[in-house]
């Protein structure tokens, strides 16, 4: 795993080929993944590692990279902007993803 990434698209297909393939979704109840149909609470992840990226055209476009494993072995990543969260994301989530 690199320090830093040039950016969203290649930090995704590095990590992935690094065994990261998952592909992680914030949810009410926690973070989802859809091709597993599997939901984990905070207690069940283990963020790896984070990485930012800001819009070349917009500094208020920003994003950030989560790098995943699961207690179930899964491996993956969530992909989100920061800062603009909708729905109810789980207080522990929050503080897990240290999205406060």
């Amino acid at each position: 795993m690199e320090k830093s990434y040039i950016s969203l698209s290649k930090a995704i297909k590095a990590l992935q080929d690094e065994g990261y393939t998952e592909d992680f979704n914030l949810c009410d109840a926690g973070v989802e993944n859809k091709s597993k149909n599997s939901i984990h609470s905070a207690t069940e992840l283990e963020v790896v590692k984070f990485y930012r990226f800001e819009g070349m055209s917009n500094p208020d476009d920003n994003t950030i990279l989560y790098v995943i494993e699961t207690s179930t072995g899964e491996k993956g990543l969530l992909v989100d902007a920061y800062g603009m969260y909708a729905g109810n994301v789980p207080k522990d989530m929050i503080e897990k993803l240290k999205l406060s």
